[in-house]
């Protein structure tokens, strides 16, 4: 058989349980938060006393905290870009066999976008409501970021696009946690519930794409470990890697923000490494028989680089000088 057929068939067969993944780890909509029950609700007669404690509890927060935010905020928005690009993965239709069906894989697409597309809802209000960052810069980087797209490596590949999804469900994760943690013990309870509880989304979301990959491994292990080599090997890049600001080009802003994030500690090149040592660990790709000969060297390979990687990262030195964002004025403050 060939290969991209056989990628094919192993898409068809894990697509006969996704109603069962859809149940066990996405939330119906009349049942899941909306961006509204953590916002000050304008209905409600009390909203500006809410308005101004947004407003109060955010001049506590410094430069680097709100850059990172607001990046975090852009990449929650460039949904269109994700869906559009899971969307275009062989194995993955528009519509089912019959007239108003659905494919699986697409349903199971579709309603992760429903999810993730409140994630950027709630921190968008939540960034214009605060008066901090420049909303209409912000709202260009989001723009930009949608029209340049990007480019992870993948293809069409879907064990390609599955390893990506894990590993990225699981940085975004641990980014929204730690960036509730700092508003947190800066008493900001508001913002910090926020991102709580969308960090417990990306875990939920994490969970089910490392179920996918761990069912592939079953039917396919030797291609489903040359996939995951070729991804590491690349590296797992953030989706907003072509982030800009106006006036600049595509992807200037990435390595500012990334040095933010790594100050703050936000996000580091040890929770990458973390983040590889858990897949490798929970997809047990040290127990692996019968694997081709290149399958064999490239579980070695993916085994080796997490103390591969730590002892280049033990060398590494963050710059510590602040880049001035068009976002955030340098006080925070407009």
């Amino acid at each position: 058989m060939a290969l991209s057929n056989m990628r094919l068939e192993v898409m068809k067969t894990v697509e006969k349980s996704i109603d069962s993944y859809v149940e066990k780890y996405l939330i119906p909509v009349e049942e899941i938060w909306q961006p509204t029950d953590l916002l000050p609700n304008l209905q409600k007669e009390n909203y500006m006393d809410e308005i101004i404690q947004i407003r109060e509890e955010a001049q506590e927060l410094g430069y680097d905290f709100w850059v990172v935010l607001v990046a975090d905020m852009v990449t929650e928005e460039a949904l269109p870009t994700y869906e559009s690009w899971l969307m275009d993965m062989e194995g993955v239709e528009q519509h089912g066999a019959s007239k108003g069906e659905q494919n699986g894989w697409a349903k199971w697409i579709r309603h992760w976008t429903g999810e993730e597309n409140r994630h950027g809802d709630t921190l968008n209000k939540y960034l214009y409501l605060s008066g901090r960052v420049n909303m209409r810069e912000i709202e260009k980087t989001t723009q930009y970021l949608i029209n340049d797209g990007f480019d992870i490596g993948t293809g069409r590949d879907p064990y390609k696009n599955f390893i990506y999804t894990s590993f990225q469900e699981l940085a975004t994760n641990i980014s929204h946690k730690r960036v509730g943690q700092l508003a947190k013990k800066k008493g900001n309870k508001m913002l910090a519930k926020m991102c709580s509880i969308i960090a417990g989304d990306e875990m939920r979301h994490h969970l089910a794409y490392r179920e996918f990959v761990k069912t592939i491994f079953e039917y396919d292990a030797s291609e489903m470990m040359l996939a995951f080599q070729d991804m590491m090997k690349k590296k797992i890049v953030m989706p907003a890697q072509f982030i800009r600001e106006s006036g600049q080009g595509i992807a200037e802003a990435f390595e500012n923000f990334s040095n933010a994030a790594q100050r703050l500690g936000v996000y580091t090149t040890y929770d990458y490494i973390d983040i590889l040592q858990k897949l490798n660990e929970y997809w047990e790709i040290d127990k692996f028989t019968s694997l081709t000969d290149d399958a064999e060297k490239a579980r070695d390979y993916l085994m080796a680089l997490p103390d591969r990687m730590s002892r280049i990262a033990d060398r590494i030195s963050i710059p510590q000088d602040q880049h001035q964002f068009k976002w955030v004025e340098a006080n925070g403050r407009l």
